[in-house]
């Protein structure tokens, strides 16, 4: 099978991008780190990728609000190639700050204006640690045989998944498009410190209506391999590669 071909869009303050490439590498992909510079002149197309992965980090120093500006620059710049990108059925991932570009330019939920936002911590601070995730039944493919109850790591200081009203968030419940929740170590939805952020209806990741785009706060690039995990060493597992691994995994069967 051919490879699946990956853009990793990176500009100044963008972090995490190549333990992201590494992470589509390593699940059989070709990931490449593009310059969102390189788009915008045409010296690269997004057309000719299958995954646009918008990664972790500060985009622009996260001036004005986090991602608020990548999201500008994006619905001025790309947007008549994102639409067709979506049009085409096509996967897009925001991680973290990619999150926050993807909801602010309204992406996300519903592909229309921005309609929810990723607000400042409940805690007042940076929150910078592990958490358990409850997986949901969503309209999404590639959280397929992944265990209920998972852990990622968290770093962001505006991650509180906020919608405008809620009939938005009533809307994004019944079409099932949350794919994630913040919970307790036996899946209980529960407060601060297990929703790290106070996200509403403790939503750690929500996709689009067909399930293709994804965003998320929590880190699935910074986890494939148990030996991430910080308390690797009391469990024996065989198995070397975490959920996060088989998730990354997923979005690429998904094109065979």
């Amino acid at each position: 099978m051919k490879k699946v071909n990956v853009l990793i869009l990176r500009v100044g303050g963008t972090n995490c991008d190549f333990e992201t490439e590494w992470a589509f590498n390593l699940v059989g992909a070709f990931a490449e780190r593009v310059h969102i510079n390189q788009l915008i002149k045409k010296e690269k197309k997004l057309s000719d990728y299958q995954i646009l992965v918008i990664p972790g980090g500060f985009s622009y120093g996260d001036d004005i609000a986090a991602g608020k500006v990548l999201a500008n620059e994006i619905r001025m710049k790309l947007w008549d190639d994102i639409e067709k990108f979506i049009e085409a059925k096509k996967v897009i991932v925001g991680i973290c700050n990619g999150f926050q570009v993807l909801v602010k330019s309204g992406i996300l939920p519903f592909n229309s204006q921005q309609l929810c936002t990723l607000e400042w911590n409940d805690s007042g601070r940076f929150e910078d640690r592990w958490v358990y995730l409850k997986v949901e039944r969503s309209v999404c493919p590639f959280f397929k045989d992944i265990p209920e109850i998972i852990k990622m790591p968290v770093a962001h200081a505006e991650g509180k998944f906020l919608p405008k009203n809620e009939n938005i968030l009533n809307k994004i419940e019944k079409n099932k498009q949350v794919i994630l929740r913040y919970c307790d170590s036996k899946g209980n939805i529960k407060g601060y410190p297990y929703n790290p952020n106070g996200s509403v209806g403790s939503i750690a990741g929500i996709c689009s209506q067909n399930g293709l785009i994804i965003g998320m706060m929590p880190h699935p690039e910074r986890c494939v391999l148990k030996y991430y995990y910080p308390d690797f060493l009391r469990k024996k597992e065989d198995d070397i590669y975490t959920p996060s691994f088989k998730i990354f995994k997923n979005m690429i069967q998904y094109f065979s």
